[in-house]
């Protein structure tokens, strides 16, 4: 497995679908996955550390973790089959099971950066469906990072691309 995290929510240009770019820890790879607006809302305002007002669905599911004494113990992209990703989320019940939940990589991406959870990416799905990241990513100061991905992402990333291994 593969350990990720997440680089940025972006907006598909060609059908203004958002779309989370998470990145590998140990490569300069990332995997691009499609997702809900509402899905994109939870998980940028958990990136730009903003609190929605009221709690999002993904703010109640940790409140319930917490009140049941359960524990994320981490969620892994799982699977890809006929263009959709699957992902389980590995909870820790509070007598000490650990459960295996089938869910949508959006709702466990949500779930995990709430409970600062890992998030991992399964080798057959990493083998299938990663892209490379420029190199020079990986060597820059926070700030320089977030310019050159930004350049990456207007430049380089071509999800309409991507999207054609998929389809």
């Amino acid at each position: 497995m593969r350990e990720a995290e997440v680089k940025a929510v972006l907006i598909d240009p060609q059908n203004g679908a958002p779309v989370i770019i998470l990145r590998d820890r140990h490569s300069s790879k990332v995997l691009p996955i499609w997702i809900g607006q509402a899905e994109a809302i939870s998980i940028a305002t958990v990136l730009q550390k903003q609190p929605f007002p009221r709690p999002l669905s993904h703010d109640l599911m940790k409140s319930l973790l917490d009140a049941a004494g359960a524990k994320l113990e981490k969620v892994v992209i799982s699977d890809l089959k006929e263009n959709t990703f699957y992902a389980t989320i590995y909870l820790r019940t509070a007598d000490g099971q650990v459960k295996e939940i089938d869910a949508r990589p959006s709702d466990s991406v949500a779930l995990a950066l709430r409970t600062s959870s890992p998030i991992y990416i399964s080798e057959e799905v990493f083998a299938q469906s990663a892209i490379d990241l420029p190199a020079e990513e990986l060597d820059q100061s926070p700030l320089d990072e977030k310019q050159r991905f930004e350049e990456f992402v207007d430049k380089e990333l071509n999800l309409s691309e991507f999207k054609r291994y998929i389809d």
